[in-house]
């Protein structure tokens, strides 16, 4: 092929891209903002493999996500609740920079770069999942942590449909009870709130899909810090595990406590103390 037109063609393809996914070092450095006064959960949920990846779409963040590059799921993702209408998204991406920081920081379709950017499918999967990781799954389909109907345009709903934001769970557990937390409680729960910081997290399990690349959480968590006014705040969570239809109720506190036992190592704090734990 001719290197000019080669040029053109990765040109023209990195226009295919939706959004955009940077690795950063910290998440205080680059995109604080979705955070409780700026503070990420402690290293206390810090897989051994970790990946602190900005999610954004041209020059807007849209959320943050800890990713584990050994497990191949993320640790938990971090955004604003800002739902609004609109169609759910079709495309799904991967994120070139947890192959290196060299490569594109844009979001792309595997597609994308194992055509214009010389790369394999073997390089992109070394430290993420890819779409075939979750081909012909029994019982278990892609589990959003941040949802896209928890945003409220077509973009910041695109820039969720990364499998950096997939884990494999329950298929009835994600159509039903998690379901009815995500569109129906947080609903009920956030009517006074005038900001609400989400941190929705998995717990790593024992069980591994696509032939041991991809774990399967053994719960599924979500954590909610809202602020009523300035002098005002009020937190919730809840907690599943990922082969029940069942989502319970707990405080912060009480999600805190329980993430401390299940990962069985320094005490969780997943949002500044100033949010109140009961």
């Amino acid at each position: 092929m001719p290197p000019l037109l080669l040029i053109l063609l990765q040109i023209s393809s990195s226009c295919l891209w939706l959004g955009r996914g940077e690795v950063v070092t910290s998440f205080e450095s680059s995109c604080p903002q979705f955070f409780f006064r700026e503070t990420p959960p402690n290293d206390a949920l810090e897989p051994e493999n970790p990946a602190w990846i900005c999610q954004r779409y041209e020059n807007q963040y849209y959320f943050a996500t800890l990713y584990d590059r050994s497990r191949r799921i993320p640790m938990y993702s971090a955004y604003l609740y800002q739902p609004g209408p609109g169609k759910r998204p079709k495309t799904w991406l991967v994120e070139p920079q947890l192959m290196g920081l060299s490569y594109p920081k844009t979001m792309e379709k595997e597609w994308t770069l194992l055509n214009y950017f010389n790369v394999t499918l073997e390089q992109l999967g070394k430290s993420q999942a890819v779409l075939r990781d979750y081909k012909n799954l029994t019982g278990l389909n892609r589990g959003h942590l941040n949802p896209s109907g928890h945003h409220s345009d077509s973009i910041s709903r695109l820039a969720t449909f990364s499998l950096t934001n997939i884990v494999p769970q329950d298929e009835k557990l994600n159509g039903g009870a998690w379901n009815n937390y995500e569109q129906q409680i947080m609903m009920r729960r956030t009517q006074s709130c005038n900001t609400t910081y989400i941190v929705v997290g998995a717990v790593p399990g024992n069980n591994y899909i696509a032939k041991g690349r991809v774990n399967k959480p053994s719960h599924i968590w979500s954590s909610a810090c809202c602020e009523v006014d300035n002098n005002h705040r009020k937190s919730w969570a809840v907690i599943a595990e990922n082969d029940k239809n069942e989502v319970h109720m707990l405080t912060l506190g009480e999600l805190e406590e329980v993430l401390t036992q299940l990962y069985g190592r320094d005490q969780v704090s997943l949002f500044d103390s100033d949010c109140p734990r009961e």
